[in-house]
């Protein structure tokens, strides 16, 4: 009891929205569980208009309920590098705001963008700073050919980021890495060599009341079948979550394709927001019908009975140096479901995950003798155990403990 009577402030700033898929499954649920420990929450998130029209009653509905106080910003999708400066002194505006009426114990920065913001409290006013990297975020953009050294103006901002990150690490009360991958990696960097870095590693996390294959009952599979066309003699390949940048959907298609030789039956079924046209089109100019594609869009509540349709789920992420610090949400969830998965190596911590769990198998070329040695694989995946794998590594209640952890050592 004297613990929830201690309350401390804290201050969470998100530039991803709270009405976005990755706001809902890996920013509100760590708030909510570290509510019940006695911190009291304050969140800014950065919402796309459209889908801040279309949720927001259900986000301010979990915040209310939680004790969350969410301040909200608009997102605005043009404007390039002005529009982002915008933001981030919009960011700093508010954030020093609510510090001024409400004086935070902790300002908890949700990768880089936000700890532009949060450094600034923490120098200006000694608010301890958590530093919740999320990923090599400027690696990640050239990696993803989002930013182009070769452009002046491209490599001084990376040059800025890459300045303004061993800042974070430095300066941080704590950093927060996803991969011990990314730990190590950090570990290595040579400006930090005199630096005494306080890292926590804490993956994306899994909440496994929704993604629990005992709580999916046998008619909603049934219905959902009938619903998305599918029969029970289809082996179901799945994939869930955007495409964007980094998965491979070519490389994926390609797997579909040999997993099809063999298995003539086989859907491949997209979970996924990103347009089922170009998905399509995609596959077709690969010779896949496009009566063998299911595309459908829901959101995260519904994702746990789709998943259940799965007889594997596949994601292959480009591997590069930026990856190494990636923990792919999808992963936790699809282990949760008991799903065996088809995954590529070098990327983060989610091949030694499969191994060590045995929750699934492994591609390290991707062709069709590397396909195909998968696809012939006589390993039988259990799904009891892939589920146990997930609640062993993905817990979200063990993400929670260790954000706990991080809180109690830096404030008390």
């Amino acid at each position: 009891m004297d613990e929830i009577k201690r309350v401390k402030k804290v201050l969470y700033i998100s530039y991803d929205g709270m009405t976005d898929p990755l706001g809902q499954s890996q920013v509100l649920p760590y708030i909510i569980g570290l509510t019940q420990h006695g911190y009291e929450f304050h969140l800014i998130s950065f919402e796309k208009h459209e889908r801040f029209l279309a949720h927001r009653n259900h986000i301010h509905s979990i915040c209310d309920d939680a004790g969350i106080h969410w301040h909200p910003q608009d997102y605005h999708v043009e404007g390039g590098l002005r529009k982002t400066i915008r933001q981030v002194r919009k960011m700093n505006s508010v954030a020093n705001y609510l510090h001024q009426r409400h004086n935070f114990s902790i300002v908890h920065c949700r990768s880089y963008i936000s700890a532009l913001a949060g450094l600034k409290l923490k120098r200006k006013h000694g608010v301890k700073f958590v530093f919740d990297m999320r990923g090599f975020w400027a690696d990640e953009r050239v990696d993803g050919k989002i930013w182009d050294l070769n452009s002046k103006l491209y490599r001084l901002i990376y040059n800025y980021f890459k300045r303004k990150e061993i800042q974070f690490i430095q300066e941080a009360d704590y950093t927060i890495s996803l991969t011990e991958n990314g730990k190590v990696e950090i570990q290595s960097w040579k400006a930090l060599k005199n630096t005494k870095a306080n890292i926590e590693v804490i993956p994306c996390c899994v909440n496994l009341n929704l993604f629990d294959p005992r709580s999916v009952s046998e008619t909603s599979k049934i219905e959902l079948k009938e619903q998305l066309g599918i029969t029970n003699s289809n082996f179901v390949l799945g994939y869930v979550g955007s495409i964007g940048t980094w998965y491979m959907l070519s490389e994926m298609l390609d797997y579909f394709v040999a997993l099809k030789n063999v298995k003539p039956s086989a859907k491949f079924l997209f979970v996924t927001g990103e347009s089922p046209n170009f998905i399509v089109q995609q596959a077709t100019g690969k010779g896949i019908s496009s009566s063998d594609v299911i595309i459908t869009s829901v959101l995260h509540h519904h994702v746990p009975v789709h998943i259940s349709l799965f007889d594997q789920s596949i994601f292959f992420i480009f591997p590069s140096y930026s990856k190494k610090a990636s923990s792919p949400t999808k992963q936790g969830e699809i282990m949760a479901m008991g799903v065996p998965l088809i995954c590529n190596s070098g990327v983060g911590d989610t091949d030694a995950i499969v191994k060590k769990y045995q929750s699934g198998l492994i591609i390290d070329k991707f062709n069709q003798d590397s396909y195909l040695e998968v696809i012939n694989d006589p390993t039988e995946l259990d799904a009891t155990h892939i589920s146990k794998g997930a609640s062993d590594y993905f817990s979200l209640s063990e993400g929670v403990n260790r954000y706990l952890r991080v809180y109690k050592a830096i404030d008390g």
